[in-house]
This record gives C-alpha cells, structure tokens and sequence, in this order.
C-alpha cells in the first residue's frame, strides 16, 4: 500500500469500528479500577494494621490488572493482524489466547532492549563514547526490528517467529524504512497538532481543562488503535 492509503485507511479503522474501540476503552478503565480498588484495599487493610490482608488484597489486585493488561495488549496486537491481513472488522475478545500473546510481546520486547542494552554497557567498559554512540545506533535498529517483531507475532501468534531477529530485520527491508519512518512520522505531527489544539481549551479556565482532558483521553485511544492499524497495514507488504 502507499503511504497516503496507509494513513486515511488508519485514521478512518476506528471510526468504522466504534464497538472495538469502546471495547478498548472499557478494558483499560477497568484495568484503572482494578488499580484504584487495589490500593484502597491495601490502604484499608494498613489501617486495620492486618498484613495479611494487605498483602492478599495486594498480590489479587495486581494478578487481575496484569491479566487485564496482558489481555489489552493481546488485542492490540489482533487489531495489527487486521491490518496485515487488509480486513475492515475489528478483533473480538478471546481471553486465553490474548493474554497468552500478551506475555509472548512482554517476553519479545525484553529480549530486543536486552541485546543492545548488553553490547551498550560492555563497550562503555572499554569506551563512554564509543559505547554511547554504538548503543544509540544498536537502539534505533532494535525499535525497528521490534516493530517487525511485533507484527510477526500478531500474524503468527508464534514467540518464535517474532524472536526470528534476522528475519525481523529483513522484513524492514521489505516493508522499506522510509516508507515506516514516513507514515510513523506523519502520525506523530497529526498528534502534536490534535494535542496542541485540545491544549487550547485550558483557556477556558476550569470546565475548558477538564472538557480538553476528556478529549485528550479520547484522542489517545483513538490515536493508539491508528498506529496498530498502521503497523499492521505496512507489514502487509512483507506478507
């Protein structure tokens, strides 16, 4: 696809799918919930000075938003396979297997920061500059490939697939790195002018901050499900 496609079809996805969006939301102001509850339990069990409360109260909490948490990212990476495989629909929810691909992404992103950030600090031994300049560049090649990654795992729900570090790189070539620098690029202005606009209700006073917050939520979700969409759109031609 081209990179104008790229964009309108992501930036009009959420839109024609309202019900995963809302969806999307849905998980992640419980996962919020979860958070708060949690530490008004610990906080309520602290003053019934009862540790055992505290921490049982503690340990469910977490557990339940990891597991809420991984679930989210599962989804996310169903709404990049979407955009691999080109279809309009969006990703229902599949519990197991979502979650499942959530600790397989957790598991992926460690191993990509983990080879660079090893190399960094070896080299730093021998040389600061050297291993700080080697480091960045190791960096930007690692978020590239574990963009790659991402996608590979989405389309294939294989760990192994996405911790295919050559072929990841490879498919980088395919995809072709300017056409990904461009489209992330585009995006990122769209944001910082949306953002810099819904700023603008902060001279409003009270009500202009609270109604440009709201927004600025709803923005990010939007903005999050674009980037999935297009991520998605851009490795289906490495496909």
């Amino acid at each position: 696809m081209e990179i104008g496609e790229i964009i309108t079809d992501s930036l009009k996805y959420p839109i024609n799918n309202i019900k995963a969006l809302i969806i999307y939301i849905v998980l992640g102001i419980v996962a919020g919930l979860v958070l708060v509850l949690t530490g008004v339990g610990v906080g309520a069990g602290a003053i019934a000075n009862s540790a055992a409360a505290t921490g049982i109260v503690g340990i469910i909490g977490i557990i339940i938003f990891f597991l809420i948490y991984l679930l989210i990212l599962g989804y996310e990476l169903d709404v990049i396979n979407f955009g691999i495989e080109r279809r309009d629909d969006a990703p229902e929810i599949d519990f197991a297997r979502q979650i499942t691909n959530g600790i397989k992404w957790y598991i992926t992103c460690f191993i990509y920061m983990l080879i660079p950030t090893i190399i960094m600090i070896i080299l730093s031994y021998l040389n600061q500059t050297l291993g700080l300049i080697v480091g960045i560049i190791l960096f930007i090649i690692a978020a590239f490939a574990l963009l790659m990654a991402q996608c590979r795992l989405a389309h294939t729900d294989s760990l192994g697939e996405a911790l295919n570090i050559p072929e990841a790189i490879k498919d980088i070539t395919k995809v072709g790195i300017i056409k990904i620098i461009a489209v992330f690029l585009i995006l990122v202005i769209l944001g910082l002018v949306v953002s810099f606009i819904l700023g603008l209700f902060s001279v409003l006073g009270d009500v202009g901050t609270y109604i440009g917050a709201i927004l600025s939520g709803i923005f990010t979700i939007y903005l999050a499900f674009v980037v999935f969409r297009a991520s998605g759109l851009l490795y289906s031609d490495a496909v």
